[in-house]
This record gives structure tokens, sequence and C-alpha cells, in this order.
């Protein structure tokens, strides 16, 4: 099992492979001026706008100031080194490399643990990494299992039929693909899921409670569930910051009942 580093990472133009060009990107992304930046990256406006132009160069210390300032995802601090002539810091580790097994071990846990209830790993394209068992049995329903694109199952036709409130979670999953885009630079593979569901008719009225429930049906069976996202909280690693771990939790005492009867021995 190895976690996707598909196409779609940038949604600007690929052939834009210099330092100036790629601070000026970010900044733009993260909607500051120039004076923001060298306010809150505490140097000055002059020498930011020196970067941009090329009359600078960074040193690796100026780009990792910039880096946390600007809040960047690790794939693209390593973009800003090797544009800026440095090597990339940040490593991309394959899923079943030795070093990786206390990550393995501790995201098994994880989804094991939280058994009855469904939880899935995947990537930062929504490919599944990995399923606990009642996710197998929840997800197995419409044939999603390891490496499947949750991407390319929104964007299909079998969901509206499997999602009972399907316009409320398309809703929902609009802002949510347009937010991890936004925070990851512009991700075209998000970008164009979202613009895919936002052609789906607007619901009526959105449910007034605290969360979205997802609800789920396949013949008699009917799962209502919401969901919470974890993340590693100190990756140096580009294959752990692109990891979440998806927990869904019953919504309703039918849904809790339904799970504890069907996934427990």
């Amino acid at each position: 099992m190895q976690v996707s580093d598909a196409g779609g990472r940038w949604a600007y133009d690929p052939g834009m492979t210099g330092f100036p060009q790629t601070l000026k990107h970010w900044r733009g992304t993260r909607r500051l001026s120039q004076l923001d930046l060298a306010v809150e990256a505490e140097v000055s406006a002059r020498h930011i706008s020196f970067l941009e132009t090329g009359r600078a160069r960074p040193s690796r210390e100026m780009i990792a100031r910039l880096s946390d300032t600007l809040r960047l995802p690790l794939h693209a601090r390593n973009q800003l080194l090797t544009h800026a002539g440095f090597a990339p810091r940040y490593a991309s580790r394959d899923w079943t490399a030795p070093d990786m097994a206390p990550i393995r071990a501790a995201v098994d846990r994880m989804l094991e643990r939280h058994a009855p209830y469904p939880a899935i790993a995947a990537d930062r394209l929504w490919r599944v990494v990995k399923l606990n068992a009642p996710a197998q049995m929840l997800f197995g329903l419409i044939h999603i299992g390891e490496g499947d694109s949750l991407l390319d199952l929104m964007q299909g036709d079998l969901l509206p039929q499997f999602i009972e409130n399907w316009p409320e979670v398309a809703h929902h999953s609009v802002q949510r693909l347009r937010t991890e885009s936004a925070a990851q630079g512009g991700v075209a593979a998000l970008d164009a899921a979202a613009a895919k569901l936002s052609t789906v008719p607007a619901p009526k009225a959105l449910p007034t409670g605290p969360v979205i429930p997802t609800t789920y049906r396949a013949g008699d069976l009917r799962l209502s569930l919401f969901s919470t996202i974890a993340q590693f909280g100190t990756p140096e690693d580009q294959t752990l910051d692109d990891l979440k771990i998806e927990l869904f939790f019953p919504a309703d005492t039918e849904t809790d009942t339904t799970l504890q009867r069907i996934t427990l021995p």
C-alpha cells in the first residue's frame, strides 16, 4: 500500500519555476500584500519586493521563515527551496518503508480501536489508504476499497442513489474541497470535483443542528454519520503531511445500534 502523490498539485502555470514567481503566487494565494508578509515575517517590505523581482536571493533560513509565515504545506516548502537552488528538505517516504512502521502502527490502532464505527485514512487527493472493518462494510456497498478515489466517486452517478441527503452533503463537500485546495495553493483535482458538485441543485434548507450528517441508505440499511478529521501534528515527511484520518460517528441512536449489531462479533 502506498499513499498516492498523483497529479493536479498546482493550479497555476507549471512553467513558473523561479523562486520570485513561486513566492508571489503563494503570497497572493494567502491574500497578503508585500507589506503584510514583511510585517508578519519580520523583514523589510523592500526585501520582499527584491525577492519577488529577483534582485535578491533568499537564504535557506529566509525561505523557512517565509514558509512558516505563509503556512505552506511541506511540498510547497520543498518547491520554494528547489526554485531557489537548494536541495529539498522534506522527503516523501514510501508507506511501506521501515521507518514508517511506527506511523503505520499508529494509523492501524486509531482505525481498529474506532470500531464498531467506520474510519478511513486518505491522502491529499482523497484516495483511500486504509479502512477499518466497519468502513470496509460500509464503503464496500459502493465498491470502494484501498487505492480507490473518493473524488472520482463524488463525481459519478452512484452517491446520489446511496446518500439520502445528497444535496446537503454535496453542498458541504464543495466548501470542504475549496478550502483544502486553497490551503494547498490550488489543486486542480480538488477544484474539478468542487466544480462538478456545485452543479448539484442547492438544498432547500440546510439542517439547523450542530453538524450535517451523511445519511447512507442501501435497501433496509440506513446509517446517519458525521465525521471528524485528524492529521499528524508535527510532520516532517510529505506523505504524513498529506495523510488524514477520518473517523465517523453515529448521528442518532438507531445508527449506533445498527453499527453495534452488524459489525461486532
